[in-house]
């Protein structure tokens, strides 16, 4: 039986290399800029697929194996939301929450790139090859590991220091408390990466490690307006505004809605989102939504306080 599960692990890697592989040096200029500012970055990648500068624009999303069907919700709409955005989305390929935030972001036409903690030719877990060859396409497989090096314990933290190096910021979706995705979000901390949770279910085994991070004071995020919000202002102004529903969706607001007229209740005097959303009768994750997609289109500013004001005129 192992000599047969061998040999389908071997045809898995063999059907997984038509997306050429090669290395990249650490002073090479498509090197990823942010891991070249990492003390002690790897002299040397390797890559299965393709970077572009636009990964720069890079959010990592990591969290538990043993993963609930709530959790993987969370990190596929959130991967989708993001990348839909352009806003690259990085995990580790793993089981559970990697893969959902892998997923979401290609269902959503969007980029991702996967950490691989084994060299870019052994896909590890194995039931992810369709999956590897996808981001292979869309995105790149990265490693610091030479082709076929294999999967060893002590290669994944190593793994999870380039998935905190290439981000602008971790958000942790579920974690048990003794789980290695801390360690990743430790890497994000120490490296002044953002470090972002989200709240999972109370009492929950998969939400202790999470619910820890927001007490040592990890950022609270419920959904990517939160994720925006949070990245420095060079870098929102480069998150692409897209449609808040598909066109022709029934659940779309019609032209002229109260989402459409929610400029018009701004004006130079603040009003706060509390006053916004009883005003326009919008849904809170709604109303929000579209005060950022103003606020990035340069016709609101937020002040201190979550207020905000029409944008002067250039």
């Amino acid at each position: 039986m192992r000599r047969e599960a061998w040999r389908e692990d071997v045809r898995g890697w063999q059907s997984a290399r038509p997306v050429a592989i090669r290395p990249l040096d650490r002073d090479a200029a498509d090197f990823p800029a942010h891991l070249r500012e990492v003390p002690a970055a790897p002299d040397r990648l390797w890559v299965r697929g393709r970077l572009v500068d636009e990964d720069a624009l890079a959010i990592a999303i990591v969290g538990s194996r043993r993963a609930t069907p709530f959790g993987l919700e969370l990190a596929e709409r959130l991967a989708g939301d993001l990348a839909a955005r352009g806003i690259t989305v990085v995990s580790g390929l793993a089981r559970g929450i990697d893969s959902a935030a892998h997923r979401g972001a290609l269902e959503a036409g969007g980029r991702t790139i996967a950490v691989l903690g084994c060299g870019v030719d052994v896909v590890y877990p194995p039931e992810n090859r369709r999956l590897a060859a996808r981001i292979a396409e869309r995105g790149a497989l990265l490693s610091q590991f030479a082709p076929g090096a294999p999967a060893l314990a002590h290669h994944f933290p190593v793994r999870n220091r380039i998935i905190a190096g290439l981000a602008l910021g971790v958000v942790v979706v579920e974690a048990a408390e003794q789980s290695g995705t801390l360690i990743t979000a430790g890497h994000a901390g120490d490296l002044g990466r953002e470090v972002m949770a989200m709240p999972g279910r109370a009492g929950a085994p998969t939400s202790r490690g999470t619910h820890r991070l927001i007490r040592d004071g990890a950022a609270l995020v419920e959904g990517w307006e939160d994720v925006v919000a949070l990245l420095p202002a060079r870098w929102r102004a480069c998150v692409a505004t897209v449609p808040l529903a598909p066109a022709g969706d029934p659940a779309a607001p019609a032209s002229g809605s109260n989402e459409d007229s929610l400029l018009a209740l701004i004006g130079t005097e603040p009003v706060t989102m509390e006053e916004l959303i009883e005003r326009s009768g919008l849904a809170a994750s709604r109303a929000a939504a579209r005060l950022l997609a103003l606020e990035l289109e340069g016709r609101v500013r937020q002040l201190p306080g979550k207020r905000f004001v029409r944008a002067a005129r250039r």
